[in-house]
């Protein structure tokens, strides 16, 4: 009966013995620092048909999934705010790039909106604001969302775009680099989320089967493999994870006179029935209908043109958790794959784009990550965006907001310390309750 009792008690001190390590190290060294960046446009599979030694380097290293699925709608500002708080579009309101007034008809480009705290600050707070607020020192470099104010709390450190920052300087990258390390090593912040602008401004403007673009893809690995080199020289190695994803990806736009393409002034008189609308943005847009006009409006395009997909907002398919939002104008549409909407007239120039239905291919983005708490050489399956938030509060140690994430789609990334694994329940139930049956005997 003391051998029984004896075993059964080395075997359980033995199972604590095995755990207790990675418990003792993190209680003593705390939680480690998280860097967040985003290549804007990167599709999933941009570094398949050119030589991306680093990026080839980070799945030997840490963690690749296949593909990330971006929240519909496909586009910059919405799907950012979905990363940074774990909501879907519908919930967090940043619904489109730009900020819009339905009553004084007025927009706001891009940049402009970044600097609108009355677009961002709906209620949700995006995790600068979270961890923050448990103790953390947080900041914003360009980053979609970062230069607002949530319920009267701003980003500790940010930087906003200014209009004619350029996106394609491979020196201010390295630069952008250099700062985000000193704020890391010298100043002690916990979490740094960094913004550039391409691919997706080549993808645009030349397209994304192009040369332009794979030279834009090299010019991205090697200023992940100066990123590599300026953690080495800040000593960061040991204590900085990194994460480097996309917000959506892109399409080649199809034109004349391959295909008929989508022209809305074709099937409505936008000045009869339309109050005001969001078109010409890509493949997706909205339409406020001038009153009693929405039937009309809804009838005339439903079975406009075989690549229009056209809906009421109160019908808009559930699984793309856009159209609850009240900011969401009556009637949406999108087009398929490559089909822009044109609205009065065919003004468009951009050989590629986004803003399509995110289960597409073309719009999949990508996902690395290392450092201290990913394992490596991990290949991780496709999972949603949102899952990304709950990944970063687990990593900063920081209590999540109510978010639609899980940390269930990848958790499995992590290395054992980092997801507080214990080799006790391997084991299984019924092996653990024969030990404490063995020491109650």
């Amino acid at each position: 009966m003391k051998v029984q009792n004896s075993l059964a008690l080395n075997f359980i001190l033995l199972t604590a013995v095995i755990c207790y390590p990675a418990i003792q190290k993190e209680k003593k060294s705390g939680p480690h620092k998280l860097l967040l960046i985003s290549f804007d446009g990167f599709r999933w599979n941009y570094d398949e048909d050119v030589d991306t030694p680093y990026l080839d380097y980070l799945t030997k290293e840490g963690v690749k999934a296949k593909y990330v699925t971006p929240p519909f709608v496909t586009m910059t500002s919405p799907s950012h705010f979905t990363i940074i708080t774990g909501r879907w579009i519908e919930d967090h309101g940043v619904i489109h790039n730009m900020m819009f007034n339905t009553e004084t008809l007025r927009k706001y480009g891009y940049k402009e909106t970044q600097n609108k705290t009355e677009w961002w600050d709906n209620g949700v707070l995006p995790l600068w604001i979270t961890a923050q607020n448990q103790g953390k020192k947080t900041a914003s470099f360009h980053y979609p969302g970062g230069n607002a104010n949530y319920s009267g709390q701003s980003v500790m450190r940010t930087l906003a775009e200014s209009y004619t920052h350029p996106d394609s300087n491979e020196t201010e990258w390295r630069e952008n680099i250099d700062i985000v390390m000193d704020w890391f090593a010298k100043e002690d912040f916990d979490f740094v989320t960094l913004y550039y602008g391409e691919p997706d401004s080549t993808g645009h403007y030349i397209g994304p089967e192009t040369d332009a673009r794979r030279k834009i893809i090299q010019q991205i690995d090697r200023t992940i493999g100066y990123l590599l080199t300026a953690i080495e020289e800040h000593s960061l190695k040991d204590t900085l994870n990194v994460i480097i994803t996309s917000d959506h990806g892109m399409t080649t736009v199809k034109k004349k006179p391959q295909i008929e393409e989508i022209l809305l002034a074709n099937y409505i008189k936008f000045r009869d029935l339309v109050k005001f609308d969001i078109v010409d943005y890509g493949g997706f847009g909205m339409i406020l209908p001038k009153p009693g006009k929405e039937e009309e409006i809804y009838q005339a395009l439903k079975n406009a043109h075989p690549h229009l997909q056209v809906y009421k907002k109160e019908e808009f398919p559930e699984h793309f958790h856009f159209a609850k939002h009240e900011r969401v104008l009556p009637i949406l549409f999108y087009g398929d794959s490559g089909y822009v909407i044109n609205g009065r007239w065919i003004i468009y120039v951009n050989k590629g784009d986004h803003g399509f239905d995110n289960k597409g291919m073309d719009m999949k983005t990508i996902f690395r990550a290392f450092g201290p708490d990913f394992k490596k050489g991990y290949l991780a399956e496709p999972f949603d965006s949102i899952h990304i938030y709950p990944l970063m509060c687990k990593l900063l140690e920081v209590q999540p907001e109510l978010n639609n994430g899980s940390l269930a789609f990848t958790e499995d990334m992590l290395s054992l310390a980092a997801s507080g694994k214990c080799l006790m329940p391997v084991l299984g139930f019924g092996t653990i309750s024969l030990l404490f049956l063995l020491m109650s005997i």
